[in-house]
């Protein structure tokens, strides 16, 4: 049975304010709000019960067949980097160099950086242990730093290639990857600072809220020197950036690098930063070994299935197909570039994951263009950069982002969805008027 466009918003939007009213009033663990909730939802848009099963399970696999090992080894490092006092070691260097005051500008910046080669889970991951660090030290409330680099990794993860969800859109539309790369660098830039603004404004009466993660206790003395410290975070997000580089140009005649790249793996990345965060401290007791990365495993998996429900939840989510809708209404053909924004930003609330929704997008908008006055050469990059600012609307509970956010940052989500959520809507429309300027110079 076929289920109106209105209909299955309604649904969509039962759907997450049950998650909230269940995560805040009645104060249910996230993982069974998310799996009630996208259990009501499958079946409330005529999905058959069979097949609402089988789309929860592939949903929670699929999210941690992406994220479950990079999860792992990131909380390790992140546990390893706090014993051995390194994270510590930057937050000092930084704030001799930032001023307290300016803290959450590092952390924006800091974020857009290192999320131009790599994937915002992933940077988020690495500096989350910094980024606690550094609230603490600056005193500066944990959901302001936190959502200033959660949005500054977002800003370039939803605008510019290597990125996957933009790169496939860049191939589908036909868009030059080189000037995506320069343009899309450039609107995110504006999108990374008023991420930076609302999570100043809105985390400010937060200020009380501690993060969820007591800081380590018996703490390694003597800690290592700054560039010891830095080494482990430096290095996985140096290998990362070259394999992402070298993905995107074509190495022909250049296979033997291939076996060099591979090293650039986020796994396999972070498994040596690991090693190298485990190298800032001598004399390791076995015990002190095993008793971090117990801890390591046991922090992750409480992350990971709370992350694997948020897909679950997703992948129902998408199986209702919101946006064949779009397809079928001629009259919003005629919106010019406002068209895949709002078609991009509607795939990415309905379904969580901005490399679905804009991949998505991509394929219903090509057979538009012409009716959408974007046939032309710049007209599909303006496209494709529209839909790189829709993909940043809305974060929310079924986005896997969301959930590494407000995990490893230990924030509530009363929290996420006032500072971090809004922080992404605004993001969203900024993006989409920088495209709209850009679309009257170029």
């Amino acid at each position: 049975m076929t289920s109106s466009f209105a209909y299955l918003l309604v649904c969509l939007i039962g759907g997450i304010v049950l998650i909230v009213l269940l995560t805040t009033r009645y104060k249910v663990p996230a993982f069974f709000a998310l799996l009630l909730s996208a259990l009501l939802v499958g079946l409330s848009t005529h999905q058959p019960l069979g097949a609402v099963i089988g789309t929860l399970k592939d949903g929670f696999g699929n999210i941690l067949k992406s994220l479950g090992l990079i999860i792992v080894l990131g909380t390790t490092l992140g546990i390893v980097l706090e014993y051995t006092g390194s994270t510590a070691v930057m937050a000092g260097f930084i704030l001799k160099r930032t001023g307290e005051k300016r803290a959450s500008w590092a952390m924006s910046i800091t974020g857009f950086i290192v999320g131009l080669p790599i994937f915002c889970d992933s940077g988020y991951i690495v500096l989350s242990g910094l980024n606690k660090n550094l609230a603490r030290r600056s005193d500066v409330p944990i959901p302001i730093m936190s959502v200033s680099l959660a949005t500054g990794l977002l800003a370039v993860h939803c605008m510019a290639p290597p990125h996957p969800g933009i790169t496939a859109a860049a191939a589908t539309i036909g868009v030059d990857v080189g000037k995506l790369i320069a343009y899309g660098s450039i609107i995110a830039i504006p999108a990374m600072i008023v991420g930076n603004i609302w999570a100043r404004y809105a985390g400010r009466k937060f200020k009380g809220e501690k993060s969820e993660e007591e800081p380590l206790t018996n703490v390694a003395p003597n800690p290592p020197a700054v560039f010891k410290a830095f080494l482990p975070i430096i290095v996985p997000l140096l290998l990362i950036a070259l394999k992402s580089f070298f993905s995107v140009e074509t190495i022909a005649g250049l296979k033997w690098l291939s076996p060099v790249l591979s090293i650039g793996d986020p796994v396999i990345a972070l498994m040596i930063g690991v090693l190298l965060a485990l190298n800032c401290k001598r004399n390791w007791t076995k015990d002190d070994i095993g008793k971090l990365l117990q801890d390591s495993i046991e922090k992750a998996g409480s992350i990971l299935i709370i992350i694997g429900a948020g897909g679950a939840f997703g992948a129902i989510l998408a199986a209702t197909k919101i946006g064949d809708h779009f397809s079928g209404m001629p009259e919003l053909r005629y919106l010019g570039i406002f068209f895949p924004f709002l078609l991009t930003a509607v795939l990415k609330t309905a379904q969580g994951s901005s490399t679905v929704a804009i991949i998505t997008a991509s394929s219903i908008v090509l057979p538009l263009l012409g009716n959408l006055g974007l046939d032309s050469e710049n007209g599909k990059l303006l496209c494709v950069l529209a839909m790189g600012a829709g993909s940043m609307v809305i974060s929310h509970t079924n986005d896997a982002y969301f959930w590494v956010i407000a995990k490893f940052s230990g924030l509530g989500i009363k929290t996420m969805f006032s500072v971090y959520t809004l922080a992404t809507l605004f993001m969203g429309l900024t993006s989409i008027i920088m495209v709209c300027i850009l679309s009257k110079i170029i």
